[in-house]
């Protein structure tokens, strides 16, 4: 008889479905038209009814499957208020057939950490910038990211009222990633991806030493990740404290997964484990290709800004 699939596998699986359903309420609190906002620690830090509702979901459903593994998410709520229709219970089917990465084969439950962020990039999500905003889910592993999925609530939005809403964008290291096409960056180009709404003096010191040809401000993490995997950008650059380890981790599992790397500003890889602080206070410095290019090009006054 076939071995029962790796643990590492089946958390994969069901977080693929448990994002999918988290897609459907992210686009069902819209479309009711009452998104609940409420001010965390100011206008540029938002919590929606999505937010709330998508990581009641998320972390519920997970937490039935695999009880002892650590699920950390953005948002401080209380489990109780979880009702059994936000509970998602099945698997992708597709994810559970392939073979786990050696490496990961023995993986006990008590091992994982996941990171979820409901709804990366909230801000453009009440103003209607959908494209922006994905749900995140990263699985670590020793502290590293290994395994993470990016779903994408509307991507395909502009493409009319016939167009299948969203994707389903996943990876394991060691194994690689799917759901979209990887494309890389124009060679002779350097675009570079930051933020949109966090922007600072330091944040365009640092994009101004790297003398891009072009700069393309987005919301979210997820977001700028899948500009890097789909060649839109060549570098994802953050000169500041304010990404969290939610934001990052399903992003970063991606990234490496296809080859790519991500870090602070300073170089210094991100932990994962579940006793690390949340914020990654040195920034993000991210690229599918030529990373050492642009982590070559950060100003020492930038590093010695950002403490980690």
């Amino acid at each position: 008889s076939m071995a029962s699939p790796a643990l590492l596998m089946r958390v994969v699986a069901s977080a693929y479905s448990v994002a999918e359903k988290a897609a459907t309420i992210v686009r069902n609190v819209m479309s009711a038209g009452d998104l609940g906002i409420v001010e965390k620690t100011g206008p540029n830090d938002l919590q929606t009814k999505a937010d709330r509702l998508v990581q009641m979901s998320i972390c519920a459903s997970l937490a039935r499957k695999f009880p002892k593994v650590t699920i950390i998410g953005e948002e401080e709520l209380l489990a109780d208020d979880v009702t059994e229709d936000l509970i998602e219970d099945c698997h992708c089917e597709e994810i559970l057939k392939k073979p786990c990465p050696a490496q990961y084969t023995g993986i006990k439950e008590e091992e994982l950490v996941i990171w979820v962020d409901p709804l990366d990039g909230t801000k453009e999500y009440t103003e209607g910038l959908l494209d922006h905003v994905t749900v995140l889910i990263g699985i670590a592993y020793g502290g590293k990211a290994i395994a993470g999925v990016i779903n994408q609530p509307y991507y395909n939005y502009e493409a009319g009222a016939n167009a299948v809403l969203g994707r389903t964008i996943w990876g394991v290291l060691g194994m690689g990633a799917f759901g979209f096409q990887l494309t890389e960056a124009p060679a002779d180009k350097h675009i570079v991806v930051t933020t949109r709404s966090h922007s600072s003096a330091l944040v365009n010191e640092c994009i101004t030493a790297l003398n891009p040809d072009h700069v393309i401000r987005v919301g979210g993490a997820g977001n700028k990740i899948i500009q890097l995997i789909e060649g839109k950008a060549s570098a994802y650059v953050f000169a500041s404290p304010g990404c969290k380890k939610w934001d990052t981790c399903a992003p970063e599992a991606i990234l490496h997964a296809v080859g790519g790397k991500i870090t602070d500003i300073r170089g210094n890889s991100f932990q994962y484990n579940k006793e690390v602080k949340h914020m990654n206070s040195a920034g993000v410095l991210a690229a599918l290709r030529n990373y050492d290019y642009y982590a070559s090009r950060i100003p020492n006054t930038v590093k010695e800004s950002l403490v980690p």
